[in-house]
């Protein structure tokens, strides 16, 4: 009590206190507040793929604000969920096919947008289907058919598992391959192997190679519209003639399609900053990235597995903040975190700049309640003493520290009243000579 007494007499020192406790708390809230990573790691694909592709233009962006992004190619998107769910893998970030993903397996993974469609491509030999006029338009026709349904890994197996199952086709009804797109390209040139499924954008270099295979057709979706109605995650979306290879007029009719859409997938922790500089670096890449999209499409909110991450939905409504707009990353970071440190301290002193009037006036108060104690013991000696001149210099001495006293303009009625109760002592004093 003693020590909260000597502080309460000496605002100065109280201020010192008060000010290094604000300055303890910053520091210690700054320090554990997360900033962003320099160092993120994403799970793409096969490294010719557009997801592999991609990945390496946003690492060209990023590392523009000086944060590197290490490249994890992978089997496809049943892979890059495992990594991206498991915290241990190192993997910060994933490119995962719609459709591929249970919110309910993954509860810690969360969607920050839609990137750009890929479509089934289902590849076929003209010669299989010469029952069927040479032509494959609904996947029922592939009952007893020897069919490449993706490698394990892949996005390519789970949607061509879906689709087959709309169609009743059981593995029992049909003769399913578990290959890669390579291995499924060289059966298919050897004749031994009848349809292929890949899941891929337009413009997938792999596509070449499937078209310039010699009696290979692209299949046109004729119930593309009911697909989409059954798997809301799909999109029903018009392939141009020619669109994936002018040269080689390919496809070779304006054709109905099924695609799912490659979505940008996080751990439920990422740092808000981060969804921030990934999705405003998106849509640089994705003006012009895909065919088969409209430009300003993507980055996108539709289509996605996984709830939606609550700072990437702000940011694809709204945009970027206002700071990120007008200042440097590094430097909308250093400002979002001070106001983030600022807000919370604001709410804590307001109350006690509140209070800070009334606790300088107790300040003054315990001072002149010092000096009242000095007067009333002289005035109490005048009484037992004949001592006079002593009492008179200690009077002095009292209107001296009274003098030293540095009051506000509000505060000097509390000193006037002090200095006309010692002249009433030096008259009472006075009149015992």
């Amino acid at each position: 009590m003693n020590l909260l007494y000597q502080l309460a007499s000496r605002p100065a020192v109280l201020v010192s206190v008060l000010i290094g406790l604000i300055s303890a708390l910053f520091a210690s809230i700054w320090l554990v507040l997360p900033q962003p990573p320099k160092t993120l790691t994403i799970a793409t694909g096969f490294p010719d793929g557009l997801y592999s592709q991609f990945a390496h233009r946003l690492k060209t962006e990023l590392a523009k604000e000086n944060i590197t992004l290490q490249i994890r190619n992978t089997g496809g998107s049943i892979d890059n969920l495992a990594l991206i769910n498991d915290p241990n893998s190192g993997v910060n970030l994933a490119i995962v096919q719609s459709g591929v993903g249970d919110p309910t397996k993954y509860p810690q993974l969360v969607s920050l947008a839609g990137i750009f469609y890929e479509p089934l491509w289902v590849w076929y030999r003209q010669a299989a289907f010469t029952k069927e006029g040479g032509s494959l338009t609904q996947l029922s026709q592939l009952q007893g058919k020897r069919i490449s349904i993706g490698n394990d890994g892949s996005g390519t197996q789970v949607l061509a598992d879906a689709v087959l199952n709309l169609n009743e086709l059981n593995m029992e009804l049909v003769k399913p391959e578990k290959l890669k797109p390579d291995e499924a390209i060289e059966k298919l040139q050897k004749g031994d192997l009848d349809v292929a499924f890949i899941v891929a954008a337009g413009e997938a270099p792999i596509l070449r190679r499937f078209y310039q295979i010699p009696g290979i057709r692209l299949m046109n979706f004729d119930q593309a519209e009911a697909y989409t109605r059954v798997l809301p995650y799909l999109n029903r979306i018009d392939i141009p003639r020619g669109i994936i290879s002018i040269a080689h007029d390919q496809p070779k009719q304006d054709m109905n399609a099924i695609a799912s859409t490659a979505t940008l997938v996080a751990r439920n922790d990422i740092n808000p900053a981060t969804v921030s500089l990934l999705l405003g670096t998106s849509y640089d890449i994705l003006g012009n990235y895909s065919r088969l999209q409209k430009p300003g499409q993507f980055p996108s909110s539709k289509g996605l597995d996984f709830p939606m991450d609550m700072d990437a939905e702000i940011f694809l409504r709204d945009g970027p903040s206002f700071f990120y707009r007008h200042l440097p990353f590094w430097g909308a970071v250093w400002v979002e975190r001070f106001i983030k440190i600022l807000i919370p301290l604001l709410i804590i002193l307001l109350p006690i700049f509140t209070y800070l009037p009334a606790v300088i006036n107790f300040s003054l108060k315990i001072k002149l309640s010092r000096l009242y104690r000095v007067l009333k013991d002289i005035e109490k000696r005048s009484n037992a003493t004949g001592n006079y001149s002593a009492l008179h210099a200690e009077l002095l001495h009292l209107e001296k520290r009274i003098e030293q006293q540095k009051v506000s303009l509000l505060q000097t009625k509390e000193i006037y009243d002090l200095k006309s109760h010692v002249e009433l002592v030096r008259h009472q004093i006075e009149k015992l000579k």
